[in-house]
Formats: C-alpha cells, structure tokens, sequence
C-alpha cells in the first residue's frame, strides 16, 4: 500500500514538473500586439524554468514586444516558426541590462537577451529576434548618448548555444559573447542596417565554434575581439557568409589581450545588401564599385596584446577594397609585449576595388613575424602610374587599424609589406583589370622575405 501511495504521489507531481520545464509564454501573461511589454511575463517563465532545473520557455507565433530580459542557467528560450521578439524602443529600459563591474563602474553595453554567470543556455527555433533598433529611441552617430542595446550579449558563460533564429535590427552590435567558455552557434541568419556599428557577430571567448551561419550587416561582419579579461583563443568559423560595409572577416579592433588557436574556413566575402552610411566610393578616391567591404581578411593586434596562431582558409570573396590587411601598431598606452606570430592565410580567391593593396605592416619595434600567404589569387581594378610607386606611406601606428589609414593608394600594386620578419608566399597571383605600373611586391624594412619569386601577374 504504501508502494501504491508513494508511486501514485509521483504521478501527480509529474505534470507539475513537466509544466515547470516548458512554459509558453502566453501562460505567462504575455500577449501579442503593441503598447505592451512583454519582458515581465517572459522574465517570469525563465525564472520558473530555472528554479525547477532547467527546460524550455517557448514563444509562439506572434509578434511580442519586449525589454530586456535576463536568461538564467538551464534555460532554453525557444522561438517557433512565425514568432518573433521586438525590442522595446525605450533606451532608458535596457539600464538594468547593463553588467557593473566589483569597481562600481557600468558596462557600456547591454542587450535585449543578456546573461552573466549562467551556464546551460541558448536561444532556438526558426523564429525571429528583431531589435527595432533604426527606432529614434536609439539615436545614432554624434547625437547617440551611449548605451544602445545589442539583441544578444552573454557574459562569463558557460555551455551556450544559439541555434537558428534570425536576429535582425540590433541598435548596435547584433551579438556579443564576452569571456564565456562553450559557445556554439549554428544556422543563424544576421541582418541588420539600421544603426551604426551593427557588427554581425563579436565573439571574445574561447571554445568555440560558429558553422552555417549568414551575416549581412552594416558594420563587420565575423569580428573576433581580445580585449577581454582572457585570450580569444581556440575559436572556429566555418562555412559562413559574410556580407559588409566594413570588414568581412576581422580580429581586432579591440586587441588589449588578443586571440590564439583561431581557425576560420569556407567563408564567403561579399558586398552588404544595403549601405545607409557608409558609400565608400564617394568618400576614398579609387574605389570602384558603389558598395564595397573594407577589407576582406583584416587581423590586428594595435593594444598591446598576442596574436598567435591563426589559420584562414577557402575564403572566396569579392567586392573588396583590401582582400588582406594585416596590421600591428601601438594604438594602446604599453604595446611592449604585443606581438604577432603564426599567420596562415591559405587559398584565397579575391575580386578587389580599389587601389588599396593587400599589406602586411607593423611599426618601428614591433615586427609581425611567421606570416604564411599561399595559393592567393587577387583580381584588382589596375591603374597604377609609375610615379605611384613613390608614394610615402604613413606609419600611423598609434591611429585604429583601418586600410585607409595607409593612404588611399599603395606603392605596390598587389602587396605591400613593411616592419615584417620571416613573410613566406607561395603559389600567390595577381591580375589587373588595367595595366598596373606599380611593382607588383613592395617590401621595406623587412628580413627574411622567401618566396618572391613564386608570386605572378598578368
């Protein structure tokens, strides 16, 4: 009898788990439609969700505004096919979105979905996450007063994932991982050209990896940063597309700490769908297509941090002022011990437009050293004039790393290398739309440079 009563109790606290674990949000209260937020209702299933150890918070077909809202340990916020989330267009409601250091001081950023400290975590389905973020609530260029949510920021994580939505609208960088351990992210679509500096992806944490993903956005598009408390390091990108008005594939700018062991494969560059700020050919002399990347590949330490290890490969990219830019500087206070080491760059494919040539440059006292170029063939606009050749090419080596920032125009019509030890090319061409009379590699105070004979033009 007491067996029966015991396993009949069971039975009946069951649904109540089972409910507990996967909660709609209409349960909740949340409703669909506007004038309502929606945040205290979500915040409530995620918080019940979580208390009973974890499970599924689903929003269903509709479309429901919502603040932020805080996503706790054990929790996956499923979004079904039709659903989706818009931002509220309030700044002032994203203030509790902000982390606050032990110092007292805010972070700068905040997100729509935001976490710190959780583990167990992700965002799913077929759904949509729309930030509103071209709403006037979020000011932009010189007028913005800071604080501008991203639709997803995550920090000091663990075992995260983020699996197929569609995030669109950010009113500042759509995403953010910061010093969590365990990302993945697979078949997501990006798209965003609402606001400045909607970066498609800021990914600086380690163990992670990112597969079958598109980004379309204003600002870079795959953006690995290392200036948080540890390296970025042992990060892989695979089989992405990625679509911008700055640059497609970047580590930097942020580089205080830096990256090492990042593997980023099979990527596809081109040209944003739209550009509502940018216009490129209308500002930089010599562009020559009316939406352009910035550069395709950029790596950059400038703050004092490491930059070990990196492999890019099976980069097929077009539309593009620079197809590599590589770049140690001193923008930071102490960049004594910033260094750049083992650069793989291998079989890439490039269509340039502009006269912006690929280069590889550090500055006096900080070498980037170990740069591996091979099987690169680069198409460029040509045009170059024999008087180009002479052209003196700033340092600039406190200012951000930016193509432009080495003049509109290099000595060399297809890479240009300065401040670099031990540059190895193989298998690496060059072909020009017009004749090009600027030599086709120029070096300066470089050592160990193997492999100029080995680069081709025609």
């Amino acid at each position: 009898m007491k067996k029966i009563l015991v396993l009949a109790a069971i039975l009946l606290a069951l649904p109540v788990m089972a409910g507990s674990r996967n909660i709609d949000i209409t349960k909740m209260g949340a409703k669909e439609g506007p004038g309502r937020d929606n945040a205290p209702a979500i915040q409530k299933a995620i918080d019940k969700v979580s208390l009973a150890g974890g499970g599924t918070v689903t929003v269903p077909a509709g479309d429901f505004i919502t603040g932020p809202v805080e996503l706790k340990s054990g929790v996956e916020l499923h979004l079904e096919m039709g659903a989706r989330l818009l931002g509220l267009p309030d700044i002032a409601a994203y203030e509790k979105a902000h982390f606050v250091y032990k110092s007292g001081r805010k972070s700068p950023h905040s997100g729509l979905i935001y976490a710190h400290g959780q583990e167990n975590i992700a965002i799913t389905g077929l759904g949509t996450i729309d930030g509103q973020g071209g709403h006037p609530a979020f000011k932009v260029g010189k007028a913005d007063p800071g604080g501008r949510p991203m639709i997803i920021l995550f920090r000091n994580c663990r075992n995260v994932t983020v699996n197929d939505v569609r995030l669109e609208n950010s009113a500042h960088w759509v995403e953010y991982y910061t010093d969590c351990k365990g990302v993945r992210i697979s078949g997501i679509k990006v798209y965003s050209h609402c606001n400045y500096n909607n970066d498609g992806i800021d990914i600086e944490s380690s163990d992670v990896v990112v597969t079958n993903c598109i980004f379309d956005c204003e600002d870079d598009a795959i953006c690995l940063k290392g200036a948080g408390g540890n390296l970025c390091e042992n990060v892989s990108v695979s089989n992405c597309v990625a679509a911008s008005n700055c640059n497609a594939i970047k580590l930097g700018t942020g580089s205080s700490v830096g990256y090492r062991n990042i593997t980023i494969s099979d990527i596809t560059v081109r040209a944003a769908s739209e550009d509502n700020f940018r216009h490129w050919s209308t500002k930089i002399k010599g562009v020559t297509a009316p939406v352009t990347v910035i550069s395709g590949i950029a790596v950059e330490v400038v703050d004092g941090g490491i930059c070990e290890n990196v492999n890019i490969s099976n980069i097929a990219m077009r539309d593009v002022q620079t197809p590599i830019f590589i770049r140690l500087g001193r923008r930071g206070r102490d960049c004594s011990k910033s260094r750049m080491k083992g650069i793989t760059i291998s079989g890439v494919t490039a269509v340039a437009e502009s006269m912006m040539s690929s280069s590889i440059t550090g500055v006096p006292g900080l070498y980037p050293e170990d740069i591996y170029l091979s099987d690169i063939d680069i198409t460029a606009p040509g045009g170059g004039t024999a008087d180009m050749a002479n052209i003196v090419v700033p340092e600039a080596e406190d200012t951000y790393p930016e193509n432009r920032k080495l003049g509109t125009c290099l000595p060399a019509g297809g890479l240009y290398i300065r401040h670099a030890n031990n540059v190895f090319l193989s298998n690496v061409s060059f072909h020009f739309r017009k004749p090009d009379e600027r030599p086709l590699i120029v070096t300066d105070d470089c050592k160990n440079i193997v492999g100029l004979n080995q680069c081709s033009s025609r």
